[in-house]
């Protein structure tokens, strides 16, 4: 093993839920955007700020980047305070679900990769949820065998896995922790108790229209008593998410998996229809997991993501097929780069679907996936012009599997913290879909995160997807909280998005635009989004040169759609000025340092 947490090989959905995400994807957004800027306004204690989303200065030594305003407050006000990344990162969260529901929360799930500036290592957390002992591989199937209509199966019983999140941030808080559990949620409980103004991007949720904001649950918490839905600028209260909070700065993640609030999210769950399996016992078991994070080189650079059911590893393998081309020496006006970037994408998307699951159920061949010479050979595919969808390859250690059927959706969030002492926290967190299954307790949703299984587990022979549903297993996520190293084991940048299936194209864009085309953060996040995934291309037109779309077109990679709900990349980077963070300009997060 290396001193950077991994092994170092050698150098080198729902058609329906993706329609109504993409009429959501650009709801307009209150904040003053600006390209840059020097520091952020501070924010007004229950209002998002009218901040620029990036925050750049000489000095600059601790850094928040998240995806509200008030979130980001939280954080630097930990920070300030002496507090770690990891400290911070309990704070984010805490307020993300709450200004945030329909991203992620308590509720839900998240990993989390953590560098340590002392021991210049990277660490990788796993919090995501598991299935019930109760769960089977067809529960998402319905008499005849078919799945769900995803609508049906979204706002179900069965879509709820044991959430992980909080006790994920336990196990880091109490090794990288500096500041007392207790302290750390004072924010959050605040906000709720007194109330927050709901952003424009929270409103535009509220009024979507998806299968969770009908359900009861969510219908009596956005309805104001005068009947009408909360919209951007009102106050919203939550007491009984005050009281969550009290409990869990109390308590820690028994709070959550064990007592009062256990017994309301299995009687919850347990509701009909199409009512879940969870138990007391299966909240009580969950274990959240560490390990060294993966990390491989690319250019000067080393890679950091977490292990699988994380998808991060996709992206290192992505980045291994793009070293084998010139992309690098071209730049976001060339035709020829985002051709590289799209057929390198296909490739990392097929065996990405086909090999990545639960290693602890199913082995993921990932030592096969990263060797070079597969790598190699894999960028030999990429052609001259885009034609059929590529297959997935066969690496050494690959087993027989079948195709898999995972819907995974947008919804999700990601930050990044780094504190005074040069530690980094970058976390991706959810309650998968929007709004999770829209059924609420304790102020909070519930995640609908066992949707992200393989709805097909098997084909005719028996061979089952490594994705397939199994008591106790971890479905496998896209979500891969990336941090960058250069050869020294010193700190370079940290990215990450949410977006479901498309966080991995995201993210390969960042790294992409940082690593090899020199950009600053926020130049990097702003960037076209490009999502190649099989025969399905999507992206944002309007925002390449002139010239490139057409060029792309005559090379095959034709645009369908925008590719869903959109980023939400939030980023840091080391320069030789200090701190330089940025956040998306599509969403309503900002980057604030000290």
């Amino acid at each position: 093993m290396d001193g950077y947490g991994g092994a170092l090989l050698p150098s080198a959905s729902d058609g329906f839920y993706v329609l109504q995400l993409q009429r959501f994807a650009a709801l307009p957004i209150a904040l003053a955007l600006a390209a840059c800027a020097t520091a952020t306004k501070e924010a007004p204690p229950s209002a998002p700020a009218s901040a620029a989303p990036v925050a750049s200065a000489p000095g600059f030594k601790a850094m928040v980047s998240a995806a509200n305003p008030l979130a980001v407050e939280a954080g630097v006000k930990v920070l300030r305070e002496g507090g770690s990344a990891v400290d911070a990162a309990v704070a984010v969260q805490a307020v993300l679900s709450l200004v945030e529901p329909q991203s992620s929360g308590v509720g839900g799930g998240a990993f989390m990769t953590y560098y340590d500036a002392r021991t210049k290592k990277v660490v990788a957390y796993n919090g995501r949820e598991t299935a019930p002992a109760g769960a089977t591989e067809t529960m998402f199937l319905d008499a005849s065998g078919k799945p769900l209509p995803y609508p049906v199966a979204v706002t179900s019983g069965k879509a709820t896995g044991v959430p992980g999140a909080v006790a994920m941030l336990a196990m880091a808080q109490a090794q990288h922790g500096k500041l007392p559990w207790k302290d750390l949620f004072s924010d959050a409980e605040r906000l709720a108790a007194d109330g927050f103004v709901v952003s424009p991007r929270l409103a535009g949720m509220i009024a979507g229209p998806f299968p969770q904001t009908g359900t009861p649950d969510a219908k009596a918490y956005f309805t104001k008593p005068d009947g009408q839905r909360y919209q951007a600028g009102d106050v919203l209260k939550n007491p009984a998410y005050a009281q969550t909070v009290r409990k869990i700065a109390a308590e820690g993640p028994k709070a959550l998996l064990e007592g009062s609030i256990a017994e309301a999210i299995v009687a919850k769950v347990h509701e009909g229809p199409l009512p879940g399996t969870i138990t007391l016992s299966d909240l009580k078991s969950y274990k959240p997991k560490v390990d060294d994070a993966v990390c491989r080189p690319y250019r000067v650079y080393v890679v950091c993501v977490p292990n699988p059911p994380s998808s991060g590893a996709a992206l290192l393998q992505a980045l291994g097929i793009l070293s084998h081309t010139d992309i690098a020496d071209r730049g976001p006006t060339d035709p020829q780069a985002w051709f590289l970037f799209a057929q390198a994408s296909r490739l990392m998307y097929a065996d990405r679907d086909r090999y990545f699951g639960d290693p602890d159920f199913t082995p993921v061949p990932l030592e096969g996936l990263l060797e070079d010479s597969y790598v190699a050979k894999r960028a030999t595919l990429i052609g001259d012009v885009a034609g059929p969808a590529p297959g997935p390859g066969t690496p050494r250690g690959a087993g027989a599997l079948a195709p898999d059927a995972t819907k995974e959706p947008g919804g999700t969030s990601h930050f990044v913290v780094v504190d005074a002492d040069g530690n980094v926290v970058s976390m991706t967190t959810t309650v998968e879909s929007i709004f999770g299954t829209g059924r609420m307790v304790g102020g909070f949703f519930l995640n609908n995160q066992l949707t992200d299984f393989s709805w097909a587990p098997a084909n005719a022979d028996g061979t089952k997807a490594a994705n397939a549903v199994a008591p106790g297993k971890r479905p496998r996520s896209s979500m891969a909280p990336t941090i960058v190293l250069d050869r020294e084991g010193r700190f370079v940048a940290a990215i990450g998005s949410p977006g479901g299936n498309s966080i991995l194209a995201y993210n390969l864009k960042a790294l992409v635009g940082i690593l090899d085309w020199e950009l600053s953060v926020q130049d990097a996040f702003n960037l076209p989004n490009l999502i190649a995934r099989g025969d399905n291309i999507a992206s944002e037109p309007a925002r390449y040169a002139p010239g490139v779309v057409d060029a792309l077109a005559a090379k095959g990679v034709a645009f369908k759609g925008s590719g869903g709900e959109g980023s939400g990349l939030h980023g840091v980077m080391m320069t030789p000025q200090g701190l330089q963070g940025g956040a998306d300009e599509r969403r309503e997060g900002v980057a604030k340092g000290f």
